[in-house]
């Protein structure tokens, strides 16, 4: 959530920005600069009303010290006065604070300055590329493959449950779980300290990560509990550190957590989105770190750098794109994606993104860190990424690494899942 000091103090630069986003944001901004200075303007009479009410409080007692009844009489029907006016202000404050905080969570975050417009996917840039493209020839899609092998087996997760939510079997499960552990094990080598977060969250945490109110219709809700079921890690492992002011010493705050993750936003009908190319629920390794701002862009490029180890460990030909405005979250200032090539079905899937969203959601989290000189709190910024997503890193592996021998198990992957080979 964007400051109220960033928009009374930077009203036509946020304008500006926000049009990076396709976002017109003039008539929202200038209705919260008339609110604020609403709820300013009320404040302030209610703080001297209250002061005034306190001095003729006071003079009660002397009053009556003296004997005069009638003054103090009259003092007392004043104060009664000054009650009701408080008492309407007070109600007139809370309704001015509760419509502006349902205008500020309306804007989206700033782009950082160098994000590019644009209005969708085929508009992002391009930054970086890697890996050794396979040459395959008659090359079957995982779907395919699973199928074959008796990998994963997605009619009968459709009986359990729906379409979306696979069944992994045999050393499809067993490479799943290696792919967990490599993932993880890689974070904690990288200072990444491991948690294990609830798989639901309440409207208090969805809310700080920016979940609530913009996505509420992609998450599943329980409803008699009021609970979410997690789109990723990210939302527990940073809700954290909610409400918490951070001290200099504790900084760098580093976890990475595995978890499912379940969204209802799955998409329609087609290639696209067949076998693991889009679920309703997946399996994800998550990193989170929470930053200093001056620090932030600098450890941006470290979480960068860690998805780019992990797709080169797995020899898998991968693109680094940065997200143009439109294709951007509604809470990140700037993100990269990452890409890995699928050669059965020819096209670039993706399998990360890696985002720094300064202090928007530290400011809904009252996230903050104090200086070692001990000075006034300041929120922090916070940054996480996949590290990775399995679901379409599994497709690539399937479909790149098949032989007519069967598929050949990425070296590195090997000791996690006990075999070099599936037959």
């Amino acid at each position: 959530m964007l400051t109220l000091k960033q928009l009374q103090d930077g009203r036509d630069e946020v304008i500006e920005r926000l049009k990076i986003k396709n976002f017109d944001a003039t008539a929202i901004v200038d209705q919260i600069i008339a609110l604020d200075n609403q709820r300013k303007l009320t404040q302030t009479e209610s703080e001297a009303l209250q002061a005034e009410m306190n001095k003729i409080s006071k003079s009660v007692g002397q009053l009556m010290q003296k004997g005069d009844i009638n003054a103090a009489n009259e003092a007392r029907e004043r104060t009664a006065g000054l009650k009701e006016q408080i008492k309407d202000l007070s109600s007139t404050l809370a309704s001015v604070e509760k419509e502006l905080l349902d205008l500020l969570v309306q804007l989206p975050n700033l782009p950082h300055q160098s994000v590019p417009s644009g209005k969708s996917a085929e508009d992002n840039l391009q930054v970086k590329e890697g890996g050794k493209m396979p040459e395959l020839k008659d090359a079957l899609p995982h779907w395919e493959l699973a199928k074959k092998y008796k990998l994963i087996d997605f009619e009968l997760g459709v009986k359990l449950t729906g379409a979306g939510f696979p069944v992994y079997k045999g050393k499809g499960a067993k490479l799943q779980r290696a792919l967990i552990n490599f993932f993880l094990e890689e974070a904690c080598a990288a200072g990444y300290e491991e948690v294990l977060p609830p798989l639901m969250v309440n409207e208090d945490s969805a809310y700080g990560t920016g979940q609530l109110p913009d996505k509420e219709g992609q998450m599943y809700h329980v409803g008699i509990d009021n609970l979410y079921l997690i789109p990723t890690a990210e939302v527990p492992v940073t809700n954290i550190y909610r409400d918490v002011i951070l001290s200099a010493e504790q900084f760098p705050v580093k976890n990475c957590a595995f978890s499912a993750c379940f969204r209802r936003e799955a998409g329609s009908y087609g290639k696209d989105v067949r076998g693991l190319n889009r679920l309703h629920q997946f399996d994800k390794v998550e990193i989170v770190q929470v930053a200093k701002p001056e620090d932030s862009y600098k450890i941006l490029d470290q979480m960068v750098a860690h998805v780019q180890s992990l797709v080169d460990k797995l020899e898998l030909p991968w693109r680094i794109l940065r997200l143009c405005g439109g294709d951007m979250s509604f809470t990140s200032a700037l993100t990269y994606d990452f890409e890995v090539f699928s050669a059965a079905q020819e096209r670039w899937l993706e399998v990360s993104s890696v985002s720094n969203f300064e202090s928007f959601q530290a400011n809904r989290l009252k996230l903050r860190y104090r200086d070692a000189d001990g000075g006034k709190p300041q929120l922090a910024h916070t940054l996480n990424g996949s590290a990775l997503a399995l679901p379409r890193i599994m497709a690539a592996i399937l479909e790149n690494n098949q032989t007519p021998e069967g598929i050949k198990i990425p070296r590195v992957l090997q000791p996690f899942c006990g075999f070099d080979l599936i037959k």
